[in-house]
């Protein structure tokens, strides 16, 4: 009646199965980041913006490197567990979808930030982000200004107060010689 054969459950069940195989074999976690490369100063905060994706809960490991340091940073399971080491406990926050946000950031936080995800078969993928932070010049250069002004102030104000005690020692030295001089009434004449 029909030309051709209708697949059966069991032929579906096994291209199923096969098909979920095969991309479990091609790598099935996948790591995206809108930006690898990004800037920040000191004290702002930074966000670094991943999305994963697997097959099951993965978990994603965060890792700091910089010169000769590494550092971990925290690990988690979405929902399930949060483990951030001492030195980001009280500045990083953790996402459900790998992403991290690093708070109060320090010369000493750049670096290549690595993000770990593993699955629970043990498959694991990598992806690096980039951090550079920047001193914030302009606050030093407005914090020697405002001092420079208030030295310039103070210098004025005691130029003016050594002027002021130099008149009114003036005044005294005038005053005590007047009352020093003998009074003119009180002259005597005396014959030649």
């Amino acid at each position: 009646m029909w030309p051709f054969k209708l697949w059966d459950v069991q032929d579906v069940a096994v291209f199923l199965s096969i098909t979920l195989y095969m991309c479990h074999l091609a790598g099935a976690i996948s790591i995206h980041s809108p930006e690898r490369s990004l800037t920040r100063s000191v004290q702002e905060n930074v966000f670094f913006s991943v999305d994963v994706t697997c097959i099951g809960i993965p978990t994603i490991q965060w890792t700091f490197m910089s010169g000769a340091v590494s550092r971990t940073i925290g690990t988690w399971q979405p929902g399930v567990y949060t483990n951030i080491t001492v030195d980001y406990s009280s500045r990083v926050q953790p996402y459900n979808n790998g992403s991290m946000g690093l708070s109060d950031l320090r010369l000493q936080d750049a670096g290549y930030y690595v993000v770990t995800v593993t699955e629970t078969e043990g498959n694991s993928k990598d992806a690096g982000l980039v951090l550079k932070v920047n001193e914030v010049l302009y606050e030093d250069l407005q914090y020697l200004s405002v001092a420079a002004l208030a030295l310039a102030g103070l210098a004025g104000l005691l130029m003016l107060l050594v002027w002021l005690v130099d008149k009114l020692y003036r005044k005294v030295v005038a005053w005590r010689r007047r009352k020093q001089m003998p009074e003119n009434d009180a002259t005597e004449l005396q014959p030649l």
